[in-house]
């Protein structure tokens, strides 16, 4: 009787054990039987080589970005335009498919060659090029500055060139990151490569996440701001008071990242902050990308003009070129 009563409480203590001993940094969830779903992603991103670093620039080198060629010559480019069908009527690039946002990952099974997303600031096509390549489409491009760069009729970039900054929402003192548990959600799959795919697909259905930046200056406590800038950078053009800057930004620096409210990231033009933002929903953060980055907010920060990130100030060496567009 001694031995059934000590073996009754033993099974009893593995598991009350099995059900509350599991903790969320134990990597498993509430049932201490499957791994979580973030890290059952991660890991498989990582096993494959496609941490953000291989996203903003992958395997063979290519950014995630291209420039308009001076010749106009995108003939080895499957050009997808997401542009509004009115848009596209007015005028886009020779031989461009124009396709919804939400149809991309279907498009893209139709491409023959690289693929070339074309917006109307470069922005929307960057979160797009973010998402193909995470869905295996990993030699897709996005068109800098989009068709605002490609012809100055269709420049969406000056107007939104802006100085917004004051004394109380800019700084450049620096910001330390607190350490955070990893976002919470489910999938209905098990595996690395089918859980991306899910996540891909509802981040490609649930659209492009921005931010406008009036709302983060004026209340970036509302947010989780994080600047995308290199140190020297972040303290020379100074930054949204209470902006972190998580570098490098890695799956493994990501415990920065608070999952528990809004994340936007900002860059000088948007673009970069976009791809960012993609890859940041797809590990189920609730990110935003802040639009027109800098270039929206401190367009006339003397520290344009001392000669640091001029390419990605629009109006110095980036302008529109006069490359042809078609109508029918």
């Amino acid at each position: 009787m001694k031995k059934f009563v000590f073996y009754t409480l033993l099974l009893a203590f593995v598991a009350a054990f099995s059900f509350t001993g599991c903790k969320y940094d134990d990597e498993c969830d509430c049932s201490g039987s499957e791994p979580l779903a973030y890290e059952t992603l991660t890991t498989y991103l990582k096993s494959v080589d496609m941490d953000l670093d291989k996203v903003l620039t992958n395997a063979a080198g290519q950014k995630f970005v291209m420039a308009a060629p001076a010749d106009g010559n995108l003939s080895g480019k499957y050009i997808i335009d997401i542009r509004s069908a009115e848009a596209f009527a007015s005028g886009h690039i020779e031989g461009a498919h124009n396709v919804a946002f939400t149809n991309i990952l279907t498009e893209a099974n139709n491409a023959d060659k690289p693929i070339l997303v074309v917006c109307f600031t470069g922005q929307t096509a960057c979160y797009a090029t973010s998402l193909l390549r995470l869905y295996g489409f990993e030699d897709a491009q996005a068109l800098k500055w989009g068709m605002s760069g490609w012809n100055p009729n269709f420049d969406s970039w000056t107007a939104n060139c802006k100085d917004l900054t004051t004394s109380s929402n800019w700084t450049t003192s620096s910001a330390t990151p607190g350490v955070f548990d990893a976002p919470e959600w489910t999938s209905t799959s098990t595996n690395g490569a089918d859980i991306l795919k899910e996540r891909v697909e509802a981040v490609v259905a649930a659209g492009f996440k921005t931010a406008k930046n009036t709302d983060v200056l004026d209340n970036s406590s509302d947010y989780y701001v994080n600047n995308f800038f290199s140190e020297a950078h972040y303290t020379g053009f100074g930054h949204v008071a209470g902006a972190y800057r998580i570098s490098p930004l890695l799956i493994d620096n990501c415990i920065n990242l608070d999952p528990s409210g809004k994340i936007v990231t900002y860059c000088y033009t948007g673009q970069t902050s976009a791809v960012i933002t993609a890859y940041l929903n797809v590990l189920g953060f609730d990110a935003y990308s802040l639009t027109f980055g800098i270039n929206g907010m401190s367009t006339s920060n003397p520290f344009w003009t001392a000669g640091d990130g001029v390419t990605n100030h629009w109006g110095f060496d980036s302008k529109a070129k006069d490359l042809p567009v078609v109508t029918n």
